[in-house]
């Protein structure tokens, strides 16, 4: 494969004219194929690599530079933002991501964006009005009293519309050189205040949080890049209108060039909001429900919310990180559907498997040797200890988490986003169960078992849809 951001590239994801991927006589997959998923997957590696480095390094920096409250305050602003922000524009990213890399498959490099474009400005509207409807509760009753963290937390969601829409597009396009620099530049931005609080340029959680409004807006530096070799020529005999409509005009690609109704992609996009609500749950459902129980005031003053966000930071940090097999795996997946490719599809999942299984078992031997020094040296007690056992229990349920992650995205490219979202939305529950009810005394302790139970739940459910199969022919043909 041509570089992502290469001419070559460029002229091949855009080109009306570009033939779908060759085939082999069995169906599968060619070698160039799967060389260029592969090489993909390399570049945005690096790319996200370092996004994980830089965010741990933010939320490191913070913890060491704000007092336990401040830090209490930063930690419950980043959950409550992330969680928005996956559940409000990960759909539409992933419905872009899908959408465009089935139609490529096909042949078809015209692509509907104004469905898309529509559910995203939707989302981004209901959340501006619940967020100044709601604006003494967040400000008074979350952030105690700080105008500055409402603030950075309207701004944030809002300029990370464009952000998410972004990425859904490039991933589509197998654009990953760029994906990787979108989100490199949104981790280091945001690096950079934390870090300018801790050598005395600015001081204060208002400095520190001012990162997470202003990423967003530097990570969209890459867009001209993407969009700088832009040539769209519709082809001889066929009607240009709109990208929705352009393609060969034979049966079924006619299909597939006119699949991406609003219903349907509000459907798919409502599936997914399920899948990142719960699984946002996961991550940061303990953070808020330990708040609740402790009385948020009490709890920020304790410190105990910012010490089970640091626990989970043995979550986030790998699962920021397999972004970017997640990232490429879902338009590699659709492209291998629409082409009736079954094994090199199940090669696909075994091997994102096999790897996610040996780095979980390394994590977790890790964090039971040396986990707790490392954690109390890079992040602080905040009053408390970290156990060995503990950890590492949440090491194997990261690795459980990213399991289910990758069959999360076999069961969307195969058209089983309803059932993916219910298995979802089941382990988020059973998680937000555990954790309210008084079952074990330590609150850190029983925050890390849900986790691990509730990934174990969730695994074992997405496997059992992978092992059905793709959707019935008659809601294939109605995929996004």
């Amino acid at each position: 494969m041509a570089g992502a951001g290469s001419p070559e590239s460029t002229a091949t994801a855009l080109s009306p004219t570009s033939a779908p991927a060759p085939q082999d006589p069995n169906g599968g997959v060619p070698d160039a194929a799967s060389a260029s998923y592969a090489s993909g997957a390399r570049v945005l590696t690096i790319g996200i690599a370092s996004t994980g480095i830089f965010t741990f390094l933010y939320l490191a920096t913070a913890s060491h530079v704000l007092d336990p409250a401040s830090y209490s305050r930063i930690s419950l602003c980043w959950a409550i933002m992330f969680v928005i922000l996956s559940v409000i524009y990960r759909p539409v990213e992933q419905l872009l991501s899908r959408t465009i890399a089935d139609r490529r498959a096909r042949g078809l490099h015209g692509h509907p964006l104004r469905i898309p474009a529509l559910i995203q400005f939707g989302f981004a509207s209901l959340f501006l009005i619940v967020a100044l409807a709601m604006r003494p509760q967040i400000e008074q009753g979350i952030f105690d009293g700080s105008s500055a963290l409402y603030w950075i937390l309207v701004t944030g969601v809002l300029a990370y519309s464009a952000s998410y829409f972004a990425r859904g597009w490039l991933a589509g396009h197998e654009r990953f050189a760029l994906y990787g620099g979108l989100v490199f530049l949104e981790s280091t931005s945001r690096f950079l205040f934390a870090l300018g609080v801790a050598v005395g340029i600015a001081s204060g959680q208002g400095a520190v949080g001012l990162g997470m409004a202003v990423a967003p807006f530097a990570s969209l530096c890459v867009i001209p890049f993407a969009f700088s070799r832009l040539r769209v020529a519709a082809p001889s005999g066929v009607p240009a209108a709109d990208a929705a409509s352009e393609g060969p005009a034979h049966a079924e690609i006619e299909e597939a060039a006119a699949d991406l109704s609003l219903k349907r992609g509000a459907g798919f996009a409502v599936s997914v909001v399920g899948i990142m609500l719960a699984e946002q749950t996961l991550m940061n459902a303990g953070v808020l429900i330990v708040a609740v129980k402790e009385g948020t005031k009490a709890g920020l003053t304790v410190g105990i919310t910012g010490f089970v966000f640091n626990v989970l930071l043995i979550v986030r940090a790998p699962l920021q990180l397999f972004q970017a097999v997640q990232t490429s795996i879902l338009p590699h997946l659709a492209g291998l559907e629409a082409r009736e490719s079954a094994e090199e599809f199940h090669r696909a999942i075994r091997v994102t498997v096999r790897v996610i299984a040996a780095f979980a078992g390394a994590v977790a031997i890790g964090l039971l040797a040396i986990g707790p020094s490392v954690m109390t040296a890079v992040l602080g007690k905040k009053g408390f200890h970290y156990g060995r056992f503990g950890l590492a229990i949440v090491g194997v349920g990261m690795g459980l988490h990213l399991v289910a992650g990758t069959l999360n995205q076999a069961a969307l490219a195969r058209g089983r986003n309803v059932l993916a979202a219910v298995a979802w939305l089941s382990a988020a529950a059973l998680f937000v169960v555990f954790v309210a009810a008084p079952a074990i005394h330590s609150e850190v302790t029983r925050v890390e078992v849900a986790y691990f139970t509730a990934t174990l739940v969730l695994s074992g459910l997405l496997w059992a849809i992978y092992r059905r199969g793709p959707a019935a022919a008659g809601a294939r043909k109605r995929r996004f």
